[in-house]
């Protein structure tokens, strides 16, 4: 059965480029109730620990690096069939790839800077949503 969490992080980039404020739009207009979120910034050890899953390939460094050059809005979002749904919406990774209207395609600027996170799986959805909201902080 599908989860009805993802999590999202809206990237330095698009937070640097105002663009929080649209992409939050797209999300409630998708459908998604914002179960949570915050303005934060990733320092170098949260970052690692976030994506250390990525940490023996090439682009791991680079990704530390771009994560924590600026604020982060990170946010829980509820729907049915949350992760996938969540993907359709945000893109391929590769802007250049995705599908028109979706978040990558109208703010993401390569690959690399694409604007925002989404979960991949029901089970790192959970564990990401943990690693940036306590139970408290999520309505």
């Amino acid at each position: 059965m599908a989860s009805n969490i993802t999590l999202t992080m809206i990237k330095p980039d698009a937070v640097a480029a105002g663009n929080s404020g649209k992409i939050i739009d797209l999300i409630i207009q998708s459908g998604f109730k914002i179960q949570a979120m915050k303005l934060t910034r990733l320092s170098k050890e949260k970052a690692e620990e976030f994506y250390a899953v990525h940490k023996e390939r090439g682009f791991f460094g680079d990704l530390v690096k771009f994560m924590t050059e600026g604020p982060i809005v990170a946010a829980v979002l509820e729907k049915d069939n949350a992760v996938e749904d969540f993907r359709k919406l945000i893109g391929a990774t590769n802007p250049a790839n995705a599908a028109e209207g979706t978040i990558r395609k109208l703010y993401a600027t390569d690959i690399e800077r694409n604007a925002v996170h989404g979960s991949d799986s029901d089970e790192n959805a959970a564990i990401e949503a943990s690693f940036h909201f306590a139970g408290v902080e999520r309505f």
